[in-house]
């Protein structure tokens, strides 16, 4: 492959990333989660599957502590999670989704289906399938976090 076409294929991929993102958000958005950027889902999908600490969320997100915990304090005053006591470390706070922020969860897995539906109305879907399946191939593994 030439340069030139990595380079745009590089730019495609981080072109459908930011469409799907947006798409995502918007469908949130319109579903009645207001106050939300995508940045939160980034961050709740750590916390989706049984909270996490600041520093485990900083360490998903690829941010400092400090502003790990300013994304938890904003998540917590907008009543999308809450800080619990840590079953294992008293000095420490598990941050845990509340019932807003799974439903909230919930709304982007639909504006995310919604989303890969269109592209399977545009290409197929088998076509879709084939896509993620050579996409997850040379996926990395690990975290999705946002680009700030």
């Amino acid at each position: 492959m030439q340069n030139s076409e990595a380079m745009a294929l590089s730019a495609t991929l981080l072109a459908v990333a930011g469409e799907l993102t947006q798409r995502i958000h918007e469908g949130v958005v319109a579903r009645g989660f207001e106050g939300v950027r995508p940045a939160h889902g980034f961050a709740f999908a750590r916390l989706a599957p049984g909270g996490a600490t600041v520093t485990e969320l900083a360490v998903h997100l690829g941010v400092t502590k400090q502003a790990a915990s300013q994304l938890v304090d904003e998540i917590v005053r907008k009543g999308y999670a809450e800080r619990r006591p840590h079953p294992d470390d008293a000095r420490a706070r598990l941050i845990v989704l509340t019932e807003r922020g799974r439903a909230c969860t919930r709304a982007a897995e639909a504006a995310a289906a919604e989303a890969v539906r269109a592209w399977a109305g545009l290409i197929g879907e088998q076509h879709v399938r084939d896509l993620w399946t050579q996409l997850a191939r040379i996926a990395p593994y690990g975290p999705i976090r946002p680009a700030w």
